[in-house]
């Protein structure tokens, strides 16, 4: 699978799995996430899945400022239900990079590394996307996404309607994709630590992401 050059050039996420090392995965429990990771999860790449990504990575930094985020130790609370909009694919890209999972996730071992029950969709009182809380010591912050300043390129509303045509050709097709794709490398290099799209708030003041 080719994947765009630009997905390695984007911000990676490192986080410590107690299960992993518990069970022989990693070593030491560390492991990196990077956004061909959420990618091949969606089996796709657009604004929303990138988004997501960094939204995860902006909460962990906040969540765990200087230590290795804990990966298994965050709940996720979605403000959305999760047939609502893209709120389940955000939901997705939020499981893999911290763990986690709704009601059919893992059950733990004898007790510990549960991470079934920490994602909850519908959550009454998030304002944001989501809360991510740290399970260890109750500290949460809240995400938005704003790609507004991002808009796509001009001609992409036509171009779409070309490569959705039955009789699209190849490279009606490619220019289509090659375009769409533009966005996201601008919002993966160019805005991923810009708070004016990345948007972090903890204890009702915003943070840098």
């Amino acid at each position: 699978m080719a994947l765009q050059d630009f997905f390695a050039q984007a911000p990676r996420i490192r986080v410590h799995d107690a299960l992993a090392q518990f069970l022989g995965a990693a070593d030491d429990g560390c492991m990196e996430y990077g956004y061909a990771d959420a990618v091949r999860l969606a089996g796709h790449s657009c604004p929303t899945v990138a988004g997501a990504f960094l939204m995860a990575r902006a909460a962990l930094r906040a969540l765990y400022p200087d230590t290795t985020p804990e990966r298994g130790g965050i709940r996720v609370d979605m403000g959305g239900g999760e047939g609502e909009g893209t709120h389940g694919v955000i939901a997705q890209v939020f499981t893999l990079v911290t763990g986690a999972a709704a009601d059919n996730g893992f059950h733990g071992i004898a007790g510990q590394f549960v991470r079934r029950g920490l994602l909850r969709h519908g959550v009454a009182g998030v304002r944001g996307i989501a809360r991510f809380t740290r399970v260890d010591d109750g500290s949460a912050v809240e995400v938005w996404l704003d790609v507004s300043g991002i808009p796509p390129a001009p001609q992409m509303r036509m171009l779409m309607g070309r490569a959705l045509a039955v009789d699209a050709s190849a490279a009606e097709r490619a220019e289509f994709g090659r375009v769409w794709q533009q966005r996201v490398r601008s919002l993966l290099l160019e805005h991923a630590d810009d708070p004016a799209v990345i948007i972090v708030e903890r204890h009702g003041h915003a943070a840098r992401a």
